[in-house]
């Protein structure tokens, strides 16, 4: 199994983005509604989905590292963290601000969370 300290940081690291998300869904929602064009609020809609899936994948790291030793899992969660911050604040700065360049950026946090999800894949499969 891995250290506790590991589990316990994943499991609060997505319990913590979730809550978030949930926030930045609910301010989307109700403050930016009448003050952003339609297009960058499904932007900002966009990034707090991505925020809870991934959230939501940080406590299955977490589980994941309960029950098996593998680093590919430990990287899987880093990767998400890592994804959540350059994919999903990237269009919140880019539903807030319009400055479009940041788009250019999204794609790498796309790219975590798919290297992430391969990494939790592969963790657990070779898993003893």
């Amino acid at each position: 199994m891995q250290a506790d300290g590991t589990v316990k940081l994943f499991t609060i690291l997505g319990a913590s983005i979730a809550f978030l998300a949930v926030a930045a869904g609910a301010f989307g929602a109700h403050a930016l509604q009448t003050r952003i064009p339609s297009e960058r609020l499904v932007t900002f809609e966009t990034a707090a989905r991505y925020q809870m899936y991934h959230g939501l994948g940080l406590l299955a790291v977490a589980w994941a590292l309960s029950q098996w030793q593998a680093g590919a899992i430990a990287w899987a969660g880093w990767l998400f963290v890592v994804g959540i911050v350059i994919f999903s604040g990237s269009l919140y700065a880019l539903a807030l601000s319009g400055l479009s360049w940041l788009g250019a950026i999204t794609p790498m946090g796309g790219l975590c969370f798919l290297v992430g999800w391969l990494c939790l894949a592969w963790g657990v499969f070779a898993a003893r």
